[in-house]
Parts: C-alpha cells; sequence; structure tokens
C-alpha cells in the first residue's frame, strides 16, 4: 500500500509541474513574466540546499562544525573565482572527501 501512495504521489507531483510546461504557450506570457520566471532556479536551489548543509538531524543549526559547512564556503569562493559550476561543484566535492577523509 505504501508503494502505491508514493506512486501516486510522484504522478501528482509530475502532472503538476508538466501541465506547466505542456500546455503554457510561452509567446502568450509577456517579458515581465518571463524575466520573472528566470529567477525561479535561483530562487529554489537555496531552499533546498540550505538544509542538507546548514542542519543536522534534529533540524538544528550545525554552525561551522561539519565539513559540509566548510565544503560550502570554499566552493562559494571558488565558484566566484572560476565563474564555472563543474570546476565548482568538482573542487568542493574534493574538499569535502579530503576533510572527511582526513579529519
Amino acid at each position: 500500500m505504501i508503494w502505491f501512495l508514493i506512486f501516486v504521489a510522484g504522478l501528482i507531483t509530475f502532472f503538476t509541474r508538466y501541465s506547466m510546461i505542456a500546455f503554457v504557450d510561452p509567446n502568450t506570457l509577456s517579458k515581465t513574466t518571463k524575466k520573472i520566471l528566470t529567477f525561479i532556479p535561483s530562487a529554489v536551489f537555496p531552499a533546498i540546499i540550505f538544509p542538507a548543509i546548514f542542519l543536522n538531524d534534529k533540524g538544528l543549526f550545525v554552525g561551522f562544525q561539519t565539513p559540509e559547512v566548510w565544503a560550502f564556503c570554499f566552493s562559494i569562493i571558488i565558484g566566484y573565482l572560476t565563474k564555472n559550476i563543474i570546476i565548482t561543484i568538482f573542487f568542493g566535492l574534493i574538499f569535502y572527501w579530503s576533510l572527511i577523509y582526513f579529519f
């Protein structure tokens, strides 16, 4: 029964998101709406990433005690300097794994 509910929830989520792609004609949107929609990934990404980096299993803020926070800070610097997402992800992961392995 639980797998059925998970499947149904996945279908509902998929079709609500797919409907915006399939049924909305981009030519009917105004320039202002199109410009606002370009900011959505920038607004959603931090909402997904923040809890994974800055909150522990109990939902409490961790401060700078975890390797995730240090790797995040390092990645921000690398991203700012290189302006390349692949290099940022690569060096961020290497730094994170190094922190875990050595400390």
